[in-house]
């Protein structure tokens, strides 16, 4: 018998056809108690991929920890029939407790790659990640949604450039794709420069609400991403739909404060000078405030915020 050399992913070891779980000691409480990142392994019997998804990066973003916990309970992935799936649906403990997008100490663990095993909280978690999982994959899928009262239309970032990650990003047939530059220090930027591995961003509603499309659309891209993959028998439903393509963004700010009406929200194509949303003066006083689309494009993120101030991003219009 041949030597089989097992896969190993944090303290566990996994033979070809074994899963499981681990978990990864992401720090301590003041109380002393130690916070853990849970991850699930799955190994099929035949070579091929492996593949990670995660959520939870952000901890107030909880689409992506729905999405992949029905992946999970719908045995999505226990039925692979080649390669390796490990998922990971919530990284960020902290922030998930605290509803808050960032650890304890403020920082922002997508902004803390690669990390190091000493420094802060968040880099200390992204250190984790780096060392135990995104060193033993060939593809990783991270999921998340728009910031605080921002909602994001169900949407595949990319990095440019990237041939792996855009063969990917058609496979996960998003409603659109997006090609656009990694922030420095995030995990998608990181695991590129540092490890050679193309990352797919999933974006998908807003923070601390679920969206019942951006949580469907993710389930199904990532279904069809495993079986583009040759990793799951089953078919999933077909989707003829094109994806809408955008190669840059801008964002429409509000040139006063007041109270902030949409009539125009993220998923709809926009002309230039189309009307799309007000602002008005809570007094009654000032005129209202029309907001025109600058350019003709796709709204691929809007402002769900029935207040704003000056300044504020209102909508993100992709071309």
């Amino acid at each position: 018998m041949s030597d089989i050399t097992p896969l190993k992913v944090a303290d566990g070891e996994f033979y070809p056809g074994q899963s499981g779980l681990v978990e990864l000691v992401a720090g301590q409480l003041p109380s002393g108690n130690e916070v853990s990142i849970k991850a699930h392994v799955y190994r099929s019997f035949r070579e091929g991929p492996t593949l990670l998804f995660i959520a939870g990066v952000h901890g107030d973003e909880i689409n992506g920890v729905e999405i992949l916990r029905r992946a999970i309970r719908q045995k999505v992935f226990s039925n692979i029939i080649a390669g390796t799936v490990v998922v990971v649906p919530l990284l960020n403990v902290y922030g998930f407790n605290n509803f808050s997008r960032d650890v304890p100490d403020g920082k922002d663990v997508n902004r803390s790659f690669p990390g190091t095993a000493t420094g802060s909280l968040a880099s200390r978690i992204a250190a984790g990640l780096s060392k135990n999982l995104l060193a033993n994959c060939d593809l990783a899928v991270d999921f998340h949604t728009g910031g605080r009262g921002l909602f994001n239309y169900p949407q595949i970032r990319y990095s440019p450039g990237d041939l792996s990650a855009y063969e990917a990003a058609k496979q996960f047939n998003p409603p659109v794709l997006v090609a656009s530059k990694a922030p420095s220090k995030s995990l998608r930027r990181s695991a590129h420069k540092s490890l050679g591995l193309s990352v797919l961003t999933y974006e998908g509603g807003e923070n601390l609400r679920y969206d019942g499309h951006g949580i469907t659309e993710g389930l199904a891209g990532l279904r069809r991403l495993l079986y583009a993959r040759g990793m799951i028998k089953r078919q999933p439903e077909a989707s003829e739909r094109e994806p809408v393509s955008v190669s840059a963004s801008s964002w429409v700010r509000a040139s006063r404060a007041g109270l902030f009406q949409w009539s125009k929200r993220s998923g709809y194509a926009v002309r230039r000078g189309e009307p799309i949303g007000m602002i008005y003066d809570p007094h009654g006083i000032k005129p209202n405030k029309r907001i025109l689309s600058p350019r003709d494009g796709f709204i691929i993120g809007h402002n769900n915020a029935a207040v704003v101030s000056q300044g504020d991003a209102l909508f993100h219009i992709g071309y």
